[in-house]
């Protein structure tokens, strides 16, 4: 009987001697996808991700083929339907400076099949800029902390201001908006997302229209629709973003689950 959830270092089952050390790490970058029928959507952005992120932070890169084997490992052991997490990380750990003859190392977990909320969401809105926002890091501790303070507001989540009073992105969401004419993407310095560009691309090949542009909070009356997105789901509502409610826009939502859906499923 497979388990959804499994834990393997470079292909293999990992040992407790293994996890130990990384208990206690956080100089390390990952990507989370939904796996469905042993299959994922996006594959080449998540592994692009991987690439990118270790070139950054590691200066090097794994080999795209031996990333795929050690994701095919972990799917392989679990149920046709599981979310998973790969994460890269140096075996020098932090507060160290590897050389060039040290490999990244990969980390995958598997656990059940996730889709997300349901919503429609309400959004307290921080200012607040993301280190490195371009990669996908671990040990953000402002991501869950502004989550549970918004809680404590009475909204669902939070979303991010930056200085120059741009929405950019969610605590663990890219946002979309929409003007009733087009999607709108938020012009800022974030993490673009895998999900983000699977529906981007499926956009432009059913031929809807795209632009990227400043959305401020003065914006939102002037918007039609406004969704988070993420691995979990390509688009959950949100109605109301800080004070200023926001149209739930059905129409919107379906269509960015129809461009998701309309991305071929890949095996690792």
């Amino acid at each position: 009987m497979t388990s959804s959830s499994v834990v393997h270092r470079n292909g293999l089952a990992a040992t407790a001697d293994d996890l130990a050390p990384l208990a206690f790490a956080g100089y390390a970058h990952f990507t989370a996808m939904q796996v469905r029928g042993g299959r994922v959507r996006g594959l080449d952005l998540h592994l692009e991700r991987l690439r990118s992120a270790s070139v950054e932070l590691f200066g090097q890169a794994l080999p795209g083929d031996r990333v795929r084997s050690h994701l095919r490992a972990a799917i392989d052991a679990g149920p046709a339907d599981l979310s998973l997490m790969a994460t890269v990380y140096s075996p020098t750990g932090e507060f160290a400076v590897a050389g060039a003859d040290v490999e990244p190392e990969v980390l995958v977990r598997t656990g059940p099949a996730a889709s997300g909320p349901q919503g429609p969401l309400a959004l307290a809105t921080v200012e607040y800029e993301r280190v490195l926002p371009a990669v996908k890091h671990v040990g953000e501790v402002a991501k869950t902390y502004f989550l549970r303070q918004a809680v404590k507001q009475g909204f669902d989540d939070a979303a991010f201001v930056d200085r120059r009073g741009r929405l950019s992105e969610g605590t663990i969401w890219n946002l979309a908006f929409c003007d009733g004419a087009a999607v709108v993407w938020p012009e800022a310095e974030m993490l673009g997302g895998t999900t983000m560009g699977i529906v981007r691309r499926q956009l432009d090949r059913l031929g809807v229209p795209q632009r990227v542009q400043e959305v401020t909070l003065d914006d939102l009356p002037a918007l039609a629709g406004a969704v988070v997105m993420n691995s979990w789901t390509p688009g959950v509502a949100v109605h109301r973003i800080g004070p200023t409610p926001v149209p739930e826009a059905p129409s919107f939502l379906a269509l960015l689950h129809r461009a998701y859906e309309a991305e071929p499923l890949t095996s690792p």
